[in-house]
């Protein structure tokens, strides 16, 4: 290619210095790089998103690539096309001046070609005298090989970014059936719970979907309806174990009920303080763990967690139990009523306990005896994470509207 020096745009185009930075990195390219033209063109068009382009631009780039002979780009090359408006119109579909103009600019804008003026702005090539191009003026698209990585990986984070959309939104769907009809059925079939608050939770994450929904919003509600179906098969599963659906009905409405933010402290012991000693009834049978939510939505649930994880964040499990140790000692738990916490619910249920503790502590009198509380209910089957994360959701979603 031709690196030459830097130059400037012709007329009132004004000059920058992205448009400098621009030059002189076309100017080093690798020597020996080589793309293929028709596929960077096919990666620029599927990241066109992440680029700020629109289908002008693309048609417009398409029409450009044309004037050059190769299917193959080359650092070695001469890469400067030269085609006048009328032709560039032509090639693209009988464009409008103004749009064409328009989109030439903005793919100036993007980095993905430089313009290279001659002293009276018209595009042509001038050539020796064994009829090799000499020097070219027009639109220099070095920067389509220079940055031909750039764009193959804006590409695959598109596909990749669309895959885990089209898979959110199949989960979404088969979610939204199952808590429906689950809904459905213990209506119909005498289950006890207060069913219609679980239903009026349904509908209002589904009122909350978008009509055009972004991967972000089908992530976030697809947590919330996971959690709701977690808590929906625990009533049920409950209910199963207990063989006898109808005379555990006032605990399951208890249950449910602890879902509403005003309701989350009726769970905290009225009169006992923490003592560090362990509860009499040791030999209980002991349940299976309490099941354990996504962390994402935890974290959500309880944001203030975060800032007692390593820096001042949490990225993972080990993260989230490292601050829950923290935090224990700040709220004055004793050692041995955690490590229960942990022996009985499972050291991640324990920790998002802490954590939901944490986000309710001007509430709870006694953190130590609160926890011991759980940890006793748990033991007996009695206790669910669920209703705890879903009141601080509520609650928060209630907060964040008010504030907005």
């Amino acid at each position: 290619m031709q690196s030459g020096n830097v130059t400037t745009p012709f007329g009132r185009r004004p000059m920058t210095l992205a448009l400098v930075r621009r030059q002189i990195a076309a100017a080093e390219i690798k020597p020996g790089k080589a793309a293929d033209k028709w596929k960077v063109f096919r990666d620029a068009s599927e990241a066109r998103e992440l680029l700020g382009l629109q289908d002008r631009s693309l048609a417009v780039l398409d029409a450009l690539l044309s004037f050059y002979p190769d299917n193959e780009l080359r650092q070695d090359a001469q890469l400067v096309v030269f085609p006048s408006n009328a032709q560039l119109t032509l090639r693209a579909h009988g464009i409008a001046g103004a749009t064409l103009r328009r989109h030439l600019a903005l793919l100036v804008e993007t980095g993905l070609i430089v313009r290279k003026d001659s002293a009276n702005g018209k595009r042509y090539a001038r050539k020796d005298r064994a009829g090799e191009i000499e020097s070219a003026f027009g639109f220099d698209i070095s920067p389509l090989l220079l940055r031909s990585e750039e764009l193959a990986g804006l590409a695959q984070q598109v596909a990749a970014d669309r895959a885990a959309f089209r898979k959110a939104k199949e989960r979404l769907t088969i979610c939204r059936r199952d808590v429906r009809k689950l809904i459905t059925a213990a209506i119909e079939e005498g289950a006890s719970g207060d069913w219609e608050a679980i239903e009026g939770i349904y509908i209002g994450l589904i009122s909350r979907i978008p009509r055009a929904p972004t991967l972000s919003d089908v992530t976030s509600i697809l947590g919330e309806m996971e959690l709701l179906q977690r808590e929906i098969v625990n009533i049920l599963e409950m209910q199963q174990e207990d063989g006898n659906i109808s005379t555990n009905a006032a605990q399951n409405e208890r249950h449910i009920q602890n879902s509403k933010p005003e309701s989350f402290h009726e769970f905290e012991p009225s009169s006992r303080k923490e003592q560090g000693a362990k509860p009499a009834d040791d030999n209980r049978t002991k349940r299976e763990p309490v099941r354990t939510f996504p962390l994402r939505m935890v974290l959500r649930a309880c944001p203030e967690i975060a800032m007692y994880g390593p820096g001042g964040a949490i990225g993972g499990w080990r993260d989230m139990m490292s601050a829950a140790v923290v935090v224990r000692s700040m709220l004055g738990i004793s050692p041995s009523a955690y490590q229960e916490a942990c022996e009985v619910m499972g050291s991640e249920s324990a920790a998002v306990a802490v954590a939901c503790i944490l986000e309710r502590e001007g509430h709870i009198s006694s953190p130590g005896g609160y926890l011991r509380d759980l940890t006793r209910k748990a033991a007996r089957g009695e206790f669910s994470l669920g209703p705890m994360l879903m009141a601080l959701l509520r609650g928060s979603g209630v907060d964040h509207r008010r504030a907005g």
